[in-house]
Order: structure tokens, then C-alpha cells, then sequence
């Protein structure tokens, strides 16, 4: 596929497959959510490109220049309703970089009109989600899973993060409604994706661990990311549609 990332994943990684269940094997309701999601992404990237931007280059529009493991924006993104929250930021090769997305879990602030910054504890703990990569004309080009000392935060099962995946939704405009709008349909088109990854991961913690015993195998800097797969949007609505063509007929 073009544009994939050579990420570096380790000798555990490698060993676990990541399955991505066929697309054929989901539910109409499922297909046709991912097509929506997918018609969504696509108008997203329209809209920016009309204005000559790009889902990147407006997320660090104004924020000067752009710098290696900054955050972008400064103080991430958060919702306070939904309580997700992501962040754009780069220190890997053959990528431009990646957002890293959230789910907040625990404490909330009484008050969603006046939020402490991103970082702080009274937002609770952030949960990862996911990670996407993104090519130097601001498009995805590949999903990640990551061991949780790369962001931190609360660590939960993938059972528990996968039934957190709906609920993650940016319903403002800051610092891009467009972006906003990507991100949760991206959620939405590689839910398959992104599940897979996540059971992934948990396996490939589980093995390090009973290779490295005596390790903590969550804040192991050997273990960095734990699994990587290159995505299509195009690809995937193409054939999204199909499928879900062919269910009306059924």
C-alpha cells in the first residue's frame, strides 16, 4: 500500500498476527455506519482542500513553528461532554506524524465552562485509544497500537476500551471543526481496525511479560509500539459500499 510506515515493532509484536475480521463478516448496521463514517472523512478532507489546507495543517495553523514531540495544540483537544480528547505530534520516520486519541475516565470537573488544562488530574485519567499516522499531505496512511508508557494514563483491557469507542466524539470547533469531524469518523470507518489492535496489543503485553519477567512489561521502553496497520480510507469505503450494496439485495 502506499505510504506505509516502517514502524518498528518488537520481536513479540511480530509474533502475534493482528485479525482484522472480513469485512463481509459484519452486520448490515455496522456496514452502513462505516459507509456514513467514510462519506463523512471524505467531505471532511473536501472542504480543507478547497481552502488549499489539509487535516494537519490546520491543526497547527497558528501554533508557530512546528517541533518535534510538542503537542498540537498546546493543550490538546478536549471535549468536556463526551470527554474525548486528541492531540497531533511527531518523533518517527517515514511518517509526518500522528494523533494520539483519548477517552477520559474517573474525576470530571463540576464545571465543563471552565476546564483545567488537558493534563491535569482533575480531567481523570486519559485512556489511548488509538494512534493514526499521517502522511506529509495531512491523510492517514496507518493505525497504532502503543504500550502505556508512551502516553501514560490509565491502562484498561481492550474489552473495556472497545466498549469505550462509541462514546468518543469532539462536538466543537476548536482548533478545526472539519478535523473534529474526521476524527470520529475515522472511530467509526476502522472500528474493525482499531479492535483488532487492541486485542493485539493486550496479547502482545501478555507475551513480553512472560518473556521479560523480570521487566514491568507496561513501562518497558523496549516495548514502544505494539502494533502498526496501514490503512486506506478510500480503499475501505470502496469497499464498504460493495458490502453494503450488496446487503440491500439480500
Amino acid at each position: 500500500m502506499r505510504g506505509e510506515v516502517a514502524v518498528e515493532i518488537s520481536p513479540a509484536a511480530a509474533r502475534q498476527e493482528i485479525q482484522v475480521p472480513a469485512l463481509a463478516s459484519l452486520p448490515r448496521a455496522r456496514l452502513r455506519a462505516m459507509l456514513m463514517a467514510g462519506a463523512e472523512a471524505l467531505e471532511c478532507r473536501r472542504v480543507l482542500e478547497r481552502g488549499g489546507i489539509n487535516l494537519v495543517s490546520d491543526v497547527l495553523r497558528g501554533h508557530g513553528e512546528f517541533v518535534e514531540y510538542e503537542h498540537y495544540p498546546k493543550d490538546d483537544v478536549y471535549d468536556s461532554e463526551s470527554r474525548s480528547q486528541y492531540y497531533y505530534h511527531a518523533h518517527r520516520a517515514d511518517e509526518h506524524g500522528h494523533f494520539h486519541t483519548f477517552l477520559r475516565v474517573g474525576a470530571s470537573p463540576e464545571n465543563g465552562d471552565d476546564l483545567p488544562a488537558a493534563d491535569s488530574p482533575d480531567l481523570g485519567e486519559a485512556v489511548h485509544l488509538i494512534g493514526i499516522s499521517m502522511n506529509a499531505y495531512g491523510w492517514p496512511i496507518g493505525l497504532f497500537a502503543a504500550n502505556r508508557w508512551v502516553c501514560g494514563g490509565a491502562w484498561l483491557p481492550a474489552t473495556e476500551v472497545i466498549n469505550m469507542l462509541p462514546g468518543f466524539r469532539i462536538d466543537h470547533a476548536y482548533p478545526s471543526w472539519p478535523v473534529n469531524r474526521w476524527m470520529g469518523a475515522m472511530m467509526v470507518l476502522f472500528r474493525p481496525h482499531i479492535e483488532a489492535l487492541l486485542n493485539h496489543r493486550d496479547a502482545v503485553i501478555e507475551a513480553w511479560a512472560s518473556i521479560h519477567p523480570e521487566k514491568v512489561a507496561f513501562e518497558d521502553r523496549e516495548l514502544e509500539v505494539t502494533g502498526y496497520l496501514p490503512i486506506s480510507v478510500e480503499e475501505t469505503v470502496q469497499s464498504v459500499r460493495a458490502l453494503a450494496g450488496e446487503s440491500r439485495h439480500r
